[in-house]
Formats: C-alpha cells, sequence, structure tokens
C-alpha cells in the first residue's frame, strides 16, 4: 500500500505543478513586487514542509508516529481531499488569470477578481493548497505530515496578510468593501 501513496500523490502534485507551470506563460508584467527578504521566508518554510513530507528517512524517528490510527478510508479520504484542493486552484488560478503571480505583486492593470471561486473566499488558492496539504497529510497519518501542514499554514499566512495590505492600498474602497462581504481563507458555512 505504500508504493500506492508514494506514487498517487506524486502524479497529483506533479500534474498540478506542470499545470501551475504552463499557465504561468502570460501573466501582466510586473508594476510592484514584495521584497526577496519576505518571499526567502516563505520558501524555507517550504522547503522544510516538502521535506517532511517526501522524506522517508530523516533521523527524528518519532516524525514518522502515527499521527491516528490510519487505513485505506484516511487514505482514500485524504486523496479525495488533496484533489478537490488542487482542482479548487486550478478553478482560482482560471479566473484570475493574467493577474496571477508566484509572488505578491501588483501587476500594470491589475484588476480586482472577485468571480468564481473569488465569491466563496479572497484567497482560493492558498484555500485549495492548503486543502490540498491537509489532504496529503490526512494520507499519511503521521506526525511529520501535521508538522508540515503547519509549516504551509503559516508561510501561507505571511503571503495573504501581505496580498490583503497590498490589495487595500490599491483598490481601496472596493477591496474593503469585498473583504466585508467574502471570507478570508476559509469558506462561510452556507
Amino acid at each position: 500500500m505504500r508504493w500506492v501513496y508514494d506514487y498517487l500523490f506524486i502524479v497529483m502534485w506533479v500534474a498540478f505543478l506542470l499545470y501551475w507551470r504552463i499557465a504561468a506563460v502570460g501573466a501582466k508584467a510586473t508594476q510592484r513586487i514584495e521584497p526577496a527578504r519576505s518571499r526567502a521566508l516563505r520558501v524555507v518554510l517550504f522547503a522544510c514542509a516538502l521535506l517532511l513530507l517526501i522524506a522517508h528517512r530523516l533521523p527524528l524517528p518519532w516524525l514518522y508516529d502515527p499521527f491516528y490510527r490510519s487505513g485505506l478510508v484516511t487514505f482514500w479520504l485524504g486523496a479525495a481531499i488533496t484533489m478537490a484542493g488542487l482542482l479548487f486552484c486550478v478553478w482560482a488560478r482560471l479566473h484570475l488569470g493574467a493577474n496571477w503571480s508566484r509572488s505578491v505583486t501588483i501587476k500594470q492593470g491589475h484588476e480586482l477578481i472577485t468571480t468564481g471561486p473569488y465569491r466563496i473566499v479572497r484567497h482560493p488558492i492558498y484555500t485549495g493548497l492548503l486543502t490540498g496539504f491537509l489532504g496529503t497529510a490526512i494520507a499519511l497519518g503521521q506526525v511529520r505530515g501535521a508538522i508540515a501542514f503547519l509549516l504551509i499554514l503559516v508561510a501561507f499566512r505571511f503571503k495573504w496578510r501581505l496580498e490583503e495590505q497590498w490589495m487595500r492600498e490599491q483598490f481601496g474602497p472596493l477591496y474593503a468593501d469585498y473583504a466585508r462581504r467574502v471570507p478570508s481563507v476559509l469558506p462561510r458555512p452556507m
């Protein structure tokens, strides 16, 4: 069963990353970009999280302790949650169009997108990625998965707070109204 975990999740994440890379072509020119040190902190947190998720033999055996009793149900539940999160990201990316950037930026001719998943949450890409990583951690069922998820949550929290600040500066009352109506990352219950 372990090989299914390894390959299924690798295939899902690699396919997602390939799409993400291809979809980046045609983004608008950048007018303002976040400082390198801000990006560097996120990269370090993200790299540590990925190492925890993919490393099979780190010298800290407690990382591999079960976080809960896992099995086929939690594995497939995690796979479904991961796939749902990644598809939500793709939907958000399609609606964001040429305004997308890997870093926090203001694009030339930047538009405030409020359609599609942006009607549900203001940061649907983070919602989707966090959901995807949560699903991966659930399927893994080990302490390292929970720690990796928390590291990614912290990294994205820094990023979406900076984005919020820049969007408020760029769009003023328009963004303030949007922020009052639409939650940041966690959708409101229906």
